[in-house]
């Protein structure tokens, strides 16, 4: 992609004012030549604030465009991406860049996930947000202006402390134009916003951690969150030392959420179908239907949820295990994975589901864990009698598929709790777990809150999930990591 920093895109070599967007698809699909054509274009517009040490050190925006042509000769597609082509100036450019997706389908394999491409009659209803020929929503630094404001008083007040606050704050509206040779024309615009906070302290060991993702940063408290670091920086004025072993564990929403995109990741049908994943049935087919956690329990997805509403149609530029190109368009629905605590939906593309002989469940770009339960993480740190509290997962690697085992490390902030009161800080540990197990093992699950996942953020930031208690959480190793 091509990054413009402050300024516009720049005009053609005529001097001329650059192709919008929604005209870049136009001309790509009038350039094409192959059986069936998707053209997809994002603006992307980025503002962004970052601080060390009790002060603002830097600000920035940036706006990418980029332009994808998906192109389809009888069974078999190719693809091609670029940055910005800015017609007419880019005419050439551009026509070479959907004549280079069409070389790549006419040397490519037939598709095992070939179908016809979707139009306006086949795509579900897929909602497009406002007219197609809607110019890019974009962000400006405003969006920071009363966040700003707050932070500089959260600064006056650590440096009377003696603490040091250091972190990142970001605001991104990424505009997607979808359309194809088909006839279907889609438009969204996505605001997704996120801010990371650490506070350290002069205590060894005294560095603590919280993020957060926003849609438009109305609702960032930047006092309570000040308020949490602070009491979570006494906590580490004693020092505990443990030795690995198994933990009753207070997983806050953070970490379930970083456990479950990992099992979301790993839900394709197909794979599971093939006998390679979790979700794998010995002797052969899926374990849908079977149950994972307790009753009651629900992990789901749903693109025009009111607090985390994500992109209502598909938009792919390569086909795997868990996406199809010639699904593009198709209208994403709300989607039950767990329901009741029993697993009832696998990612499934059309292709996938037409082997499976079930519905077409495709991924949606958020996630929500809900079990029931009303406790606040305060609550369970009340009711807990001797355990681990954790506060965020780094570095989570896969090391088993056939059962989603997980490693990983703990980090800033691993608290011993005794008779309901946190009572010091603990070392870190590198922690070997799988999610699924974990549902299945999980003895209390709180209410479920909005949060922010810290190892997938820059990947995945729209979730709601619960704290949860683990009776047994596997602390494999002491980690010598602060």
């Amino acid at each position: 992609m091509s990054q413009m920093t402050g300024t516009e895109p720049h005009a053609d070599r005529a001097g001329s004012v650059p192709a919008s967007a929604p005209e870049i698809v136009e001309r790509a699909l009038a350039l094409s030549r192959a059986d069936g054509c998707v053209v997809i274009a994002t603006e992307t517009s980025t503002v962004n604030l970052r601080w060390a040490n009790n002060t603002l050190t830097t600000n920035g925006s940036s706006r990418d465009r980029s332009v994808t042509v998906v192109s389809v000769l009888g069974r078999s597609f190719g693809v091609r991406s670029a940055s910005t082509i800015d017609a007419p100036g880019g005419a050439d450019g551009l026509a070479g860049l959907v004549r280079a997706a069409e070389e790549a389908a006419r040397e490519a394999a037939d598709a095992e996930d070939f179908a016809d491409l979707l139009g306006p009659a086949t795509a579900g209803g897929s909602a497009s947000e406002g007219a197609f020929t809607d110019p890019a929503v974009r962000t400006s630094t405003s969006v920071f202006t009363a966040f700003a404001g707050d932070l500089a008083e959260a600064f006056a007040a650590a440096r009377a402390e003696s603490r040091r606050m250091f972190g990142f704050a970001e605001h991104t509206v990424t505009t997607t134009w979808l359309g194809t040779s088909t006839g279907l024309r889609l438009r969204h615009s996505q605001p997704t916003g996120s801010v990371e906070w650490n506070a350290k302290s002069g205590v060894p060991g005294g560095s603590v951690w919280h993020g957060q993702s926003t849609r438009d940063f109305t609702d960032v408290d930047v006092a309570a969150t000040d308020a949490l670091l602070r009491s979570r920086l006494v906590w580490c004025e004693r020092s505990v030392d443990l030795p690995a072993g198994r933990y009753e564990t207070l997983l806050p929403p953070s970490a379930v959420a970083d456990l479950m995109v990992n099992l979301y990741w790993s839900a394709a049908g197909r794979d599971a179908a093939e006998g390679r994943t979790v979700f794998s049935r010995a002797g052969g087919g899926t374990r849908l239907g079977e149950a994972l956690g307790p009753t009651g329990l629900r992990l789901a997805s749903d693109p025009r949820d009111a607090e985390l509403a994500s992109t209502p149609f598909v938009t792919a530029a390569a086909s795997s295990s868990t996406s199809s190109v010639f699904d593009n368009g198709l209208a994403l629905g709300a989607t039950d994975w767990i329901h009741d605590g029993r697993l009832a939906a696998l990612v499934q593309t059309r292709a996938s589901a037409r082997s499976a002989g079930g519905p077409v469940t495709p991924m949606v770009d958020n996630l929500i864990l809900d079990g029931g339960g009303t406790a606040s993480l305060e609550d369970m740190i009340a009711s807990t009698s001797r355990g681990l509290l954790l506060t965020s997962l780094w570095y989570i690697r896969e090391v088993d598929p056939e059962v989603l085992l997980l490693t990983g490390l703990t980090r800033d902030g691993v608290y011993l709790v005794e008779h309901g009161e946190v009572t010091g800080a603990v070392n870190n540990f590198r922690f070997n777990e799988s999610p699924v197990d974990l549902l299945g093992r999980t003895s209390e699950i709180g209410a479920t809150i909005r949060t922010m996942p810290r190892e997938w953020a820059d990947w995945f930031t729209l979730a709601r999930m619960p704290p949860m208690r683990v009776a047994d959480f596997n602390m494999s190793s002491v980690s010598p990591a602060n």
